[in-house]
């Protein structure tokens, strides 16, 4: 299986950091509000971070160190290349 790390930003201002094998419908849950209970207070506004090519294990430690990170280390990595974001809004052209 290939797992991804996503950060979601969410209503308030936050940056939700996950794992998922499939982000588009991870995202869904958590709109629909059967996924974490992070957003039982707050709910998702758009997918900001993608970083792919990961197994179970790597994308656990990743998100895991993602999680550790300041405000602003975050905020550099959305703008970073390994970022992408961009193959996810491909994927959804075509």
């Amino acid at each position: 299986m290939h797992w991804q790390v996503y950060i979601l930003l969410c209503s308030d201002g936050s940056l939700y950091t996950g794992i998922s094998t499939d982000v588009k419908r991870r995202f869904a849950q958590h709109a629909a509000g059967t996924g974490a209970k992070y957003f039982r207070s707050r709910s998702p506004c758009q997918i900001v971070y993608l970083e792919s090519g990961h197994d179970r294990s790597s994308a656990s430690r990743r998100e895991i160190a993602i999680k550790k990170m300041r405000l602003a280390e975050k905020g550099s990595l959305l703008g970073s290349a390994d970022n992408q974001l961009a193959s996810l809004a491909e994927s959804e052209v075509l």
